[in-house]
């Protein structure tokens, strides 16, 4: 445990210094060869878990300290134990000790007695701190009081709720190749494999729990692919038919451009700026035995491998503060800031405004976020139908929202994330 304990807590400092958790979680194990995937495993828990709940750590340990520490490596140190203690089921008196020998090994052997005293207390206290620390918004709900105070203003009947499923582990959802097998075949290729599984929506299933994809049968042959239910709606709502020319904006990692080949046969452009992250969507069409043309482009570009032909179909998955999927990803809480809200909105107005000249007359657009912030959605599709008069919004089947959520807002939830969606169609 003593090496789990301390790779977390340099995770976890890593993130709060301004790295992508998925990026330090690599680099540890590229550092790390001799760590087993148990060990791996731990160390993502132990990880994911003081990020999402940090907040109110930060507000528990707060309380347990007379002065602030002086090595910041030890606040890391502890905000993991502390996270220990409180949600997993690992023996007490271990992550004390534990802790204390860290303390050590981080080169501050004098603090092992504080290490020791301020987990201990909190072992004594723990009921009475986590309540004092609940009389704050941040120590209740563990996000950052703008993100709570935004929510509040914009889904005052929902708030809490949104939250708190923030802080929940997210399901593990697949989506079904309907090219290579239906929904409820698959359904019980897994029950012969005894992996506990049901049926979400009409191509969704959502594993009891979370496994390795290698685990999945028929993952390798491209039988499914893993993504989130709300994430499933985006092909079937832009509407593509068969021989339609299609782009898909912002396309990285693929799951998008992957469901829309595996609904109908189109010629297909997946575009993005990043090379490295366009080489998953080849990977991943690859795996599905699927063809597109991919493209390295900034979409603002439009001269760049533009043949000039405009598309019938576009999907605008825009960059966004990702504020819908914060439980897989809870570094969000840590790297997100209130002023980058209006950067995001700047980006994604540059973004609708290109993508539109690329439009055919008749042709849809589907914009799309993971957010859940009405300037990144419905404030920002209303902004852009004021400025084109060629542009009319429709209706969007299948799409159920909550009393008093802006239509084509999914709330995340038991079953899925928090997305958006807006269809637009070039008059």
């Amino acid at each position: 445990m003593l090496e789990i304990q301390q790779l977390a807590s340099a995770t976890v400092a890593a993130v709060a210094g301004g790295r992508n958790l998925n990026a330090v979680l690599a680099a540890q194990w590229q550092k790390n060869p001799q760590l087993t995937s148990q060990q791996r495993g731990a160390i993502t828990d132990l990880s994911y878990g003081t990020l999402r709940f940090g907040v109110q750590l930060e507000a528990v340990l707060a309380q347990l300290l007379e002065k602030p520490l002086r090595d910041e490596s030890l606040r890391w140190l502890l905000l993991v134990a502390l996270y220990q203690l409180q949600r997993t089921r690992a023996a007490p008196y271990a992550i004390v000790d534990n802790a204390v020998r860290c303390a050590a090994r981080l080169g501050e052997p004098q603090a092992a007695g504080l290490i020791n005293a301020v987990l201990r207390n909190f072992l004594r206290r723990g009921e009475a701190l986590l309540a004092k620390a609940a009389c704050s918004d941040a120590g209740r709900y563990s996000y950052p009081q703008w993100w709570i105070d935004g929510l509040r203003t914009q889904y005052p009947q929902h708030f809490a709720a949104m939250l708190e499923a923030g802080n929940l582990h997210p399901p593990f959802t697949l989506r079904v190749n309907r090219r290579r097998t239906a929904r409820d075949e698959y359904l019980a290729l897994l029950a012969q494999h005894g992996i506990a599984a049901t049926a979400v929506g009409a191509e969704a299933i959502t594993l009891a729990r979370a496994l390795p994809v290698e685990r999945l049968p028929g993952f390798a042959d491209g039988l499914v692919s893993v993504q989130d239910a709300a994430a499933q709606l985006a092909a079937p709502l832009l509407d593509a038919q068969d021989g339609m020319r299609v782009l898909d904006a912002c396309a990285a990692p693929g799951g998008k451009t992957t469901h829309l080949l595996e609904i109908a046969d189109l010629e297909l452009t997946a575009l993005d700026s990043d090379a490295t992250r366009l080489a998953r969507v080849r990977q991943n069409l690859e795996r599905l035995r699927l063809d597109a043309r991919l493209l390295v482009a900034d979409v603002n570009d439009t001269a760049a491998g533009w043949d000039g032909k405009p598309f019938e179909r576009i999907l605008a998955d825009v960059p966004c503060s990702a504020s819908g999927v914060v439980r897989r990803h809870p570094d969000i809480k840590w790297l997100r800031r209130a002023a980058d809200i209006p950067q995001f909105v700047l980006q994604q107005r540059r973004l609708l405004g290109s993508l539109w000249r690329l439009l055919a007359s008749g042709g849809k657009l589907l914009y799309t976020t993971c957010s859940v912030f009405q300037e990144e959605n419905s404030l920002q599709v209303a902004e852009f139908l004021a400025r084109h008069r060629d542009a009319r919004l429709l209706p969007l089947c299948g799409v159920v929202t909550a009393d008093g959520t802006p239509e084509g807002q999914l709330l995340p939830d038991n079953e899925h994330d928090g997305f958006y969606y807006a269809l637009l169609q070039k008059m």
